[in-house]
Order: C-alpha cells, then sequence, then structure tokens
C-alpha cells in the first residue's frame, strides 16, 4: 500500500483531464476527471505542481483557480498516460474560497464544466506553444496524454506523446492552431488529422459558443 503525499497550495489552473487513443486514422478518448494545477507544497517540496481528481472530486469541491485547497495524494504510476504528476486525491478540503471578480476573457476561468459539456463541444488542435503561454490556466484548454497504438495487428507496438487542444469559444483571440498533427503507422505509413476534421467535430457550435 502506497504512502499518501500531504499536499496544499493555490490553484492555478483546473482543467479536463482526458486521455486520446490513437490508430492511425482512428481515435477514442477516455475522461478521467480533472487535471488541478497547484502552486504550494506537495511532500517536502515547495513549488508548482499537477493533480489529476475524479469527476466526484471536482463534483464535491467545485474547485476553481484563486481557491485554496489541501489534500493527500500518490505520484501517478505512469507518467506516460496521465496529464498530471499526482492522483488518487483524498481528504480533499477547500480552506479558502475565491472571491471571483469581473475580468474579461480570454482566458476562462471559474468552475470548470462537466465533463459531458466538454464532450459535446468537441475540440480542436491548439498549438503547444500557445498554450503554455496563453491558455495553461484556461478552463477550455486541455493537455492530453496520447496513446499510438502504430500497427493494430501488433498491439504491443505503442508510442506515447501529448497533445494539446482547445475547447473554447472559435472566437478567441488567443487560439493558434499550430501544425497538423500526424500519426505513424504500419510499414512506415503516416496520416495526417487535418484541418476537416476539427471543422467537424465543431461544426454545430456558432463562434462565440
Amino acid at each position: 500500500m502506497r504512502t499518501k503525499i500531504p499536499w496544499h497550495g493555490m490553484v492555478t489552473s483546473i482543467q479536463p483531464r482526458i486521455r486520446l487513443m490513437r490508430s492511425f486514422d482512428q481515435s477514442s478518448h477516455t475522461y478521467l476527471g480533472y487535471v488541478v494545477r497547484m502552486d504550494g507544497q506537495v511532500g517536502e517540496e515547495s513549488r508548482v505542481f499537477t493533480i489529476g481528481m475524479g469527476k466526484g472530486a471536482q463534483a464535491k469541491g467545485r474547485l476553481q483557480v484563486g481557491d485554496i485547497v489541501s489534500g493527500e495524494c500518490e505520484p501517478v504510476k505512469d507518467i506516460r498516460r496521465e496529464p498530471a504528476e499526482f492522483y488518487k486525491v483524498s481528504k480533499l478540503k477547500v480552506t479558502e474560497r475565491f472571491a471571483a471578480e469581473h475580468c474579461t476573457p480570454p482566458p476562462w476561468h471559474g468552475i470548470p464544466e462537466d465533463l459531458e459539456i466538454y464532450r459535446a463541444r468537441g475540440h480542436r488542435r491548439l498549438d503547444a506553444r500557445t498554450y503554455e503561454r496563453k491558455c495553461s490556466s484556461c478552463l477550455w484548454g486541455c493537455r492530453m496524454p496520447v496513446e499510438i497504438i502504430v500497427d493494430q495487428w501488433d498491439p504491443g507496438r505503442v508510442r506515447y506523446r501529448f497533445e494539446t487542444f482547445c475547447y473554447g469559444p472559435k472566437s478567441c483571440a488567443f487560439y493558434r492552431p499550430g501544425p497538423t498533427r500526424k500519426v505513424p503507422g504500419r510499414k512506415g505509413m503516416v496520416w495526417e488529422e487535418e484541418d476537416w476534421i476539427d471543422e467537424e467535430a465543431t461544426a454545430h457550435r456558432g463562434p462565440t459558443d
């Protein structure tokens, strides 16, 4: 049994915690919960760190940027498959609620939407540098761990990487798509995820939705 690590600090970001599986031109998502970026202390270290929380924990805590929070956690077993350093949160406690002030987005802060809303909205690829510089605190941003099955006839051939996405309004002034994503396949083949795929995934939304 792993020893739980105590942590506390201020929430600086909360975004959906989603894993992406790719197999050439096929893809699927696993909705795990939320990723909370903290500025505080985890164990004996004072630093910025990330914690993966389940859907139920966020429903109970209703965390948002600016909240002061504490709890216990464990290091993730496989950092290639998780967007956070720690997970399995317990003893979650909000010691101070952020008094929301009016500010003009982007980025969008506040309590993030339910995972079903993210699923229904669909996402567009987001340039990794833009994510780091502009979108890392936005509730519509998402950094996904990606598991790529290179050869469906040989499932043991797997590659891992991270990709960034935006679930936010199409009119966002910060948005930059970045280069198209390329997925390796068997016998050296490569599939390119072209722009029309993002357009189709978000076609049901208007510019400001």
